[in-house]
């Protein structure tokens, strides 16, 4: 294990039915080039010694003699190999002929594991052959040279890193109750399945919806491997599926009816996976009382020494639902933000709404939130009370486009020049209006939410802020300025998904407001609180000040959901910003740079984030002091700035 990835693989080797000794070349073959990748773990599918599809051949002494020998051969094989490989072959034990999964390292068998629930309906027959795990009583037999334990018990395998990683074979996870259950509860990071599933009619998306759903109910890796092309064909075919899932999302899956052999690889991320089941205190609670046997495997590999080369897909837009989720995930998130807002007008009694409008982005999505919530609760519409508030870096673009969208969409519109009274403020204060700084910037947003706020007490509304996720990660809003409201809407909403969410209402809407939106989104992301430039466009652009949004909310995803420390971090988006796949291109200069940058204000400006006003959580990621993230405002940020300091450019 490397920066947590342990690097797996499911294969689906050529077979002949019957035919151990070219199965196990077959399988040999696929062992040695997969450990030439560095995989430290490999799975094959159910039987693949004999072949699945041996029917009543499976009784003949001959068959399951020259299984043993063809372990023999593959702990030979393996003797000089760090690669831990599991097959699958029918084993002997007294009276009982089981089903097992043989785990095999640098030519030891480390153990047998019986498979437990025998399919016995439809087009299977295995009780016919083979006894279950339940049958047995623990029983010491000698296989393949080695005096093995084979029980009933449930078994984990630990790796020279301290993973543990569990066994069920096909039908098993099918069943009520899976034995994977009880073998991530008694601490199993990854479970490996050796299967034998053959093809009907959407059963294959059956199988994916059902493999995905128990990894992600166990929090585990799930790495899959199903019989394939030379099983035999006489009433089944088998379509070689070879799936890996990590927590419910798929990391890698085979070609299916494939004619040819195949390992599909990728790796699992063992501290991200841990990270989630100590957050989980239910899936903690629910490991009392589990326990597991536990096997370990060699103590002394070369696998770690090995340079390390993330090859698994890294999405740079977490917070972005998959394009063929977009509609349906866009509407739920409205949907989570009308409730919220609506719940908290109805019990204020309040039928008002105040909302500054600035022709940004985050303006525009609170605007369209009020909007659907006075629609869903038949309201007027001109109970919501957009603000303008032009002051010394308002352009005409962006108050153009913020008058336009309150007209198109029928709301009350209100407009407050703020310059006058700032300039006043400054009198008052002795600040010169011709110093830019800190003082000449917040001034004018902690004028602006005071208008809001008195507006709001005026007419009876709730101030509704507009500050999102991003912002507030960054700390990027003015302290008792746009930072205060009565109810943040899209406080869990991040910088990189309202650009999606308003081009979702554009699609929906009249040309009018359709136009202005698009316009909107094109618009460069900006406080506007520096006077525009010579040709009155936008002269403070936030990304040039504070970096790419895109980068700091993929940042944000990793220290809040998984608490992975700087040095991962960087790797994982190295990775993601490759410009491969139509991703943006970042070099390592530059993600360095911002990511020391994000750390520093994630720290600092944790004091902001102490006081925020309610606001509805969204997705996984949140930081209501309230709810997900509870941190002291004056933590010290040197042991993760000293780390980010080291990382190599």
């Amino acid at each position: 294990m490397q920066n947590g990835f342990v690097k797996v693989a499911s294969a689906v080797p050529a077979v002949r039915v019957a035919d151990c000794e070219y199965n196990t070349l077959q399988i040999e073959n696929i062992i040695a080039k997969a450990e030439g990748k560095g995989v430290e773990i490999i799975v094959f599918p159910e039987l693949c010694i004999t072949g699945y599809s041996c029917q009543d051949l499976f009784r003949q002494s001959l068959l399951l003699e020259q299984v043993e020998t063809s372990m023999l051969m593959l702990l030979d094989f393996t003797r000089n190999l760090d690669i831990i490989s599991i097959v699958g072959l029918p084993v002997v034990v007294g009276d009982l002929l089981l089903n097992c999964a043989a785990v095999i390292q640098k030519g030891d068998l480390l153990g047998l594991v019986p498979k437990t629930y025998l399919p016995n309906y439809s087009e299977f027959y295995e009780k016919r052959w083979f006894a279950s795990a339940q049958d047995l009583q623990p029983t010491e037999i000698r296989f393949a040279g080695n005096k093995i334990l084979v029980t009933p018990q449930p078994t984990l395998f630990k790796t020279c890193d301290g993973v543990l990683f569990g066994i069920e074979i096909c039908e098993d996870v099918w069943a009520p109750a899976p034995p994977s259950n009880n073998l991530a509860l008694s601490g199993a990071d990854m479970i490996f399945n050796l299967s034998a599933s053959d093809e009907l009619i959407g059963k294959h998306k059956y199988l994916k919806s059902l493999l995905s759903q128990q990894s992600a109910r166990t929090i585990s890796g799930y790495i899959y491997s199903g019989c394939g092309f030379g099983e035999s064909s006489q009433d089944m075919v088998y379509a070689g599926n070879a799936i890996i899932y990590e927590n419910g999302s798929i990391l890698a899956e085979g070609e299916r009816f494939s004619l040819k052999p195949q390992a599909v690889m990728s790796q699992i991320d063992v501290e991200k996976l841990r990270s989630e089941r100590r957050t989980n205190s239910t899936y903690v609670n629910a490991q009392r009382g589990h326990d597991a046997r536990i096997v370990n495997a060699h103590t002394t590999v070369a696998v770690a020494q090995r340079d390390f080369e993330l090859i698994r897909e890294v999405n740079p837009h977490p917070f972005i639902p998959q394009s063929e989720e977009m509609e349906s995930s866009c509407e739920e998130i409205f949907s989570i933000q009308v409730a919220g807002l609506a719940k908290r007008l109805v019990h204020t009694g309040c039928k008002t709404v105040v909302v500054g409008i600035s022709g940004g982005l985050d303006s525009t999505l609170a605007l369209l939130v009020c909007v659907k919530t006075f629609d869903k609760l038949d309201w007027p519409r001109k109970g919501v009370v957009g603000v303008t508030m032009p002051g010394f870096g308002t352009t005409d673009r962006t108050h153009t486009n913020a008058v336009a969208l309150m007209e198109s969409l029928g709301v009350t519109v209100r407009e407050v020049s703020i310059s006058a009274a700032v300039e006043q403020h400054f009198k008052d204060i002795g600040h010169d209006m011709a110093v830019h700084d800190v003082t000449y910037e917040n001034s004018q947003a902690r004028e602006r939410t005071q208008i809001l706020m008195d507006l709001g007490n005026k007419l009876n509304g709730l101030v509704i802020g507009t500050g999102d996720l991003s912002e507030l990660a960054l700390g990027w809003a003015t302290y008792n300025g746009d930072h205060m409201s009565m109810y943040g809407v899209n406080a869990g909403i991040p910088k990189t998904l309202i650009k999606h969410l308003v081009k979702y209402v554009a699609a929906s809407v009249d040309d009018t407001s359709r136009e202005t939106l698009i316009d909107i989104i094109d618009t460069p992301v900006s406080p506007e609180l520096i006077p525009a430039d010579e040709d009155g466009n936008i002269s403070q652009k936030t990304e040039e000040l504070v970096g790419p949004y895109e980068l700091h909310d993929f940042f944000l995803y990793y220290i809040l959901r998984f608490g992975f420390r700087p040095t991962k971090i960087f790797m994982l988006a190295r990775k993601a910003f490759n410009g491969n796949n139509g991703a943006p291109f970042y070099d390592d200069a530059t993600i360095k740079k911002w990511l020391t940058t994000f750390l520093r204000r994630f720290f600092s400006q944790q004091f902001k984030r102490s006081c925020l006003p309610d606001g509805p959580k969204v997705g996984s990621v949140s930081l209501s002091p309230r709810g997900d993230w509870r941190m002291p405002s004056d933590a010290s940020s040197t042991l993760w700035l000293k780390e980010c300091e080291q990382i190599s450019v």
